[in-house]
């Protein structure tokens, strides 16, 4: 019961943040800065405040669905365990639909991949939301580039369902790309000179489901993030209309 109800509590506190994260959106808020603040209150804290993608691995999932299970058991409905877990699922397609928002035709698109494990510094792919990304883009039709630091080689036995090619760097699965997804927090990727790597893009759709991207970007692109409003630089903030226009073409 201990397992499970730590595991669980953490489940809940990344989902609350998810949750949180799409009211901001619809409000003005920035959830950064609405999790900071709530952080604060020492009964709260940060650790697992986090809005993003949702939890993957096996832990969280396995032993939230555990207690939910054994409450059924039990005859006793668990509706706040229940409802992390349907949270945790629409957030993943929430992701998906910020793309689609931007590129609703995916037919024939190149789209980066940026992170195949479910959490940095690991090589660990279970129940990784970057599994459902590329399922849901292989079935739109899109070409799908992956990079991760570490996790390609179990890639290549543990998705080998899935379609798509491998890059050796971020900087080459961006190359050319219609959009990408960055869908693990790597180091790496937060250390990316962003401005820059966005110009080897065709189309400069950036989803960034773990907010690590730095805003303002100077480069013309669209930024979506989660928790917060999408940023379509280049038209509203003085730099050539042509120039983004071209950027998207």
């Amino acid at each position: 019961m201990i397992k499970y109800a730590a595991n669980a509590f953490l489940a809940l506190k990344i989902s609350f943040a998810n949750e949180l994260a799409g009211l901001s959106e619809r409000v003005g808020a920035d959830i950064e800065e609405v999790t900071r603040g709530v952080g604060l209150d020492r009964r709260i804290g940060t650790p697992f405040l986090s809005a993003g993608a949702g939890w993957g691995g096996s832990c969280l999932g396995k032993d939230t669905q555990a207690l939910l299970h054994t409450g059924l058991d039990c005859g006793y409905e668990m509706p706040i365990v229940r409802a992390a877990l349907q949270i945790n699922r629409r957030q993943r397609q929430v992701v998906f639909e910020k793309l689609l928002k931007h590129l609703p035709q995916l037919e024939g698109k190149r789209v980066a991949v940026l992170g195949l494990a479910f959490k940095p510094n690991t090589d660990d792919l279970r129940d990784a939301p970057a599994h459902d990304f590329m399922v849901w883009l292989e079935q739109h039709g899109a070409t799908v580039v992956a990079y991760d630091p570490v996790a390609l080689r179990r890639a290549r036995v543990e998705w080998s369902h899935l379609h798509y090619l491998e890059a050796p760097s971020a900087l080459a699965a961006l190359e050319g790309a219609d959009a990408a997804i960055i869908a693990t927090e790597w180091d790496e990727f937060r250390a990316l000179d962003w401005n820059s790597a966005l110009r080897r893009m065709r189309t400069r759709v950036l989803i960034d489901a773990r907010n690590i991207v730095p805003i303002p970007l100077e480069t013309p692109a669209t930024l979506e993030q989660i928790g917060r409003a999408a940023v379509l630089k280049g038209v509203l903030e003085g730099v050539l209309e042509s120039e983004f226009l071209e950027s998207r073409s």
